[in-house]
């Protein structure tokens, strides 16, 4: 799953695919060099960031959706917690809404997709983006997060969502040894049943670990999303898709 942050600042590329045209350039080039989905933002959603007013949100992902789901073959997502976004952009041609806060912050989430017929990917996110890395505490983080993911994932079905992915969420709201200990143990959430998502592209805890800024981290991100995989993962969200699809398909030949 390709990154596309349509946004001013987002953590790792905000600002280089804000305008449409520079956008559409980006989405075109990941297709081309592999990715299966785009997941296209226009909230940042890094440690600290404010909410972003609906009205800007709109106008940032829905040109790009609808000029995108004309012109290229890959499934689209929209990055969203909120119901009314999400609607715009499944009207628009995206088939995918993938939520942060698993359908929490918009009661009206679930009832969207399952109206569109969409798939949605339930993460889990301790707190909000702006308070999520407060200290983050857990008395199991992994036992809590699967049963995070499994209420969810049920509220989901219960309203009629049809196809479900679940994300844990790595770096929101999650410490050093809690996003590697989440990584390590990816089994808990494949035996929850649905497909898994993962995350580990450019974040912190890689920075942590290697003392490189998040311009310098592809070579921890390779390394993640091989451990990612070796352990259950079934899609990875990355920025990184020419040098993570080459990555991945090394990966998938070692799964035992």
């Amino acid at each position: 799953m390709g990154v596309l942050n349509v946004t001013p600042d987002s953590f790792s590329d905000g600002g280089k695919f804000y305008t449409l045209e520079s956008a559409l350039a980006r989405a075109r080039e990941m297709v081309d060099q592999g990715a299966d989905f785009l997941d296209i933002g226009g909230e940042s959603t890094r440690p600290g960031s404010e909410p972003l007013p609906m009205e800007e949100e709109l106008r940032r992902v829905v040109p790009v959706i609808d000029r995108l789901a004309k012109e290229v073959s890959v499934p689209i997502s929209i990055d969203t917690y909120k119901a009314k976004i999400a609607e715009a952009a499944l009207n628009a041609g995206a088939v995918i809404v993938n939520d942060i806060s698993g359908s929490t912050f918009d009661a009206e989430m679930n009832q969207v997709v399952a109206r569109h017929h969409a798939s949605l990917v339930i993460m889990h996110m301790k707190g909000t983006p702006r308070t999520m890395q407060v200290d983050p505490h857990y008395e199991n983080v992994v036992t809590e997060i699967a049963e995070f993911l499994h209420n969810q994932a049920a509220k989901a079905r219960n309203a009629g969502v049809g196809q479900i992915i679940v994300d844990p969420g790595i770096g929101f709201g999650k410490n050093l040894e809690q996003n590697l200990e989440l990584i390590k143990r990816l089994g808990a959430f494949t035996d929850l049943g649905y497909p898994l998502l993962v995350g580990p592209s450019r974040k912190s805890f890689i920075g942590m670990l290697s003392s490189l800024p998040v311009d310098q981290r592809l070579e921890g991100t390779a390394a993640a999303v091989t451990a990612c995989i070796l352990n259950g993962a079934n899609v990875i969200r990355v920025h990184d898709v020419k040098e993570m699809k080459r990555v991945a398909v090394i990966a998938d030949a070692l799964k035992v």
